[in-house]
């Protein structure tokens, strides 16, 4: 047994003292090819640090040598050190056999670093040096599928098929390929990729994608079935509680809709989202305290949260409620939010309030973003009707009548205004 075997077998007996003895002898009396050997070992046992002593030794002997240079810098990028790995590689030779191998550990770490056009450079190089190569076309489907060019990343997915690989790294490809089909918009082709990944294996986010898609695709019946399969799998994979939720109200199961939102909201109380559509069906249901209580919660998540608030403030509106849309309004301007529906909001409830002076305000403030809409022409009008300002309300009165010339109420008013 020579020195690399004795400390690969003090390891497993857990002797981390006679291994570093073993692993000093290899360093000073192991030939070259016992040094690489243990090098190989101790890196896939995670021993990165004595991994790297190994490889920076047998450089020494054969500086420029290719594989020794990849595998040196894949140890520095376990150890997180990128720069190192970058710099290294750099010192590889085209000519060198290891080279496409060299230009793909600079695409990833290019890749990770945000650098995608370099990254897509060192790609392409080594689809030139070996067209052919399946890990190559995955890699840049995956960089291409990453930055949304999902016309390049179907092409080059398809490249690994033609190939016969069907898993590269552990991945699935099929399931890339649906992902990418489905967000370029091909949903029928992403679920066919979808059903072969799943016949392969059963992966849970390979599932949820396939739900997403029929969603998209608006089989909502079919993204019900893989959901609750989904929830069955694990009912903490909070992402689905809102896409069930919102398939069962598109099949008018608004009960359920509602039930998923309550079970969703137990696994991730935080989802203003969630609580934004529970409250959205409460009101579909007639649940209006409900709707307030989900709508209120998810204000209280985001404080700026926009379609909370104007939501909340049509439910008041309807019930009367003038000053709880003023504190609602109030909190979107001190949160620095701004919506124009918020202006026309406030004019109905500072005249309903009699703050005429502020609701005139909040009316022409309105006014900028609803001259082209007749319900708000029509109750700005009769305000100003109120307020005794007639001429400026025949104008609003003749934008309405531009609008619909057979309205005989607006046109009479018109009249009466020019009396």
């Amino acid at each position: 047994m020579n020195y690399a075997e004795e400390m690969l077998t003090s390891l497993e007996q857990g002797d981390l003292d006679n291994a570093a003895k073993h692993f000093k002898r290899v360093k000073n009396l192991g030939t070259d090819e016992e040094k690489f050997t243990l090098a190989e070992n101790l890196y896939h046992l995670g021993f990165l640090e004595e991994t790297k002593e190994l490889l920076e030794l047998l450089l020494g002997s054969y500086p420029g040598e290719g594989e020794l240079i990849v595998t040196l810098a894949e140890v520095l990028v376990e150890m997180d050190d990128e720069e190192g790995a970058l710099e290294l590689l750099s010192e590889m030779g085209e000519g060198d056999p290891d080279y496409p191998r060299a230009l793909l550990l600079q695409a990833d770490l290019y890749q990770m670093q945000g650098l995608f056009e370099v990254s897509e450079q060192k790609l392409l190089q080594a689809k030139k040096i070996l067209p052919s190569e399946p890990v190559i076309d995955f890699a840049l489907g995956e960089l291409y599928l990453e930055i949304g060019k999902f016309l390049e990343a179907i092409r080059s997915y398809e490249n690994v098929l033609k190939a016969q690989k069907t898993n590269v790294g552990g991945v699935d490809v099929h399931q890339r390929m649906g992902e990418a089909l489905s967000a370029g918009g091909d949903f029928e082709q992403a679920l066919h990729h979808y059903e072969k990944a799943l016949d392969e294996h059963l992966e849970i986010n390979t599932l949820f994608g396939y739900a997403f898609t029929a969603y998209q695709a608006g089989y909502y019946t079919k993204a019900i079935e893989k959901l609750e399969s989904v929830k069955a799998l694990d009912p903490d994979y909070n992402s689905l509680y809102l896409l069930l939720s919102k398939a069962y109200e598109h099949e008018e199961e608004l009960e359920k809709s509602l039930e998923t939102v309550r079970e969703g909201i137990t696994h991730d109380e935080f989802n203003k989202e969630l609580l934004f559509h529970g409250g959205k069906i409460s009101l579909k249901l007639g649940l209006e305290e409900d709707a307030e209580k989900f709508m209120r919660e998810s204000l209280a998540l985001d404080q700026g949260y926009m379609e909370a608030a104007l939501t909340l403030n049509k439910l008041f509106l309807r019930q009367e409620r003038y000053e709880d849309i003023l504190e609602i309004i109030k909190l979107m301007e001190s949160e620095g939010e701004e919506d124009p529906q918020l202006h026309w909001d406030a004019a109905a409830a500072y005249e309903k309030t009699e703050d005429y002076k502020e609701a005139l305000k909040q009316y022409r403030l309105a006014y900028t973003f609803f001259k082209e809409h007749p319900e708000f022409l029509q109750e700005y009008g009769y305000f100003l009707i109120e307020e005794g300002k007639r001429g400026e309300a025949r104008e609003v009165f003749n934008e309405l009548v531009k609008k619909d010339p057979t309205n005989e109420e607006w046109a009479m008013m018109i009249e009466r205004l020019e009396e």
